[in-house]
């Protein structure tokens, strides 16, 4: 799979995990020099608290385009850490 924006591939794995239609990437996955942390926060009832990141490709910011869970509860271990994508980013094969 393979996480685009901006024409930019931001992240890229065989090893997603899917939840809810989301699929979240390991974090060895994103190529970090596009990911900005944000000081947005929400909280899942059974995934627990997301954290996210603004996305920045050639001076475009996508904000608050990633999420992940850096803590989970015991429901949603396999995505500790992962990252998952929304606001345009493109999810392909």
């Amino acid at each position: 799979m393979k996480a685009i924006w901006n024409n930019q591939i931001i992240a890229e794995s065989n090893a997603t995990v899917v939840i809810e239609n989301n699929h979240y990437f390991p974090p060895e996955s994103i190529n970090k020099i596009f990911f900005k942390p944000s000081e947005t926060h929400t909280t899942c009832a059974w995934k627990g608290e997301a954290y996210y990141y603004t996305i920045d490709v050639d001076g475009k910011e996508n904000k608050d385009a990633a999420w992940y869970y850096p803590e989970v509860s015991p429901l949603a271990k396999s995505i500790k850490g992962y990252v998952a994508f929304w606001r345009g980013v493109e999810v392909i094969k």
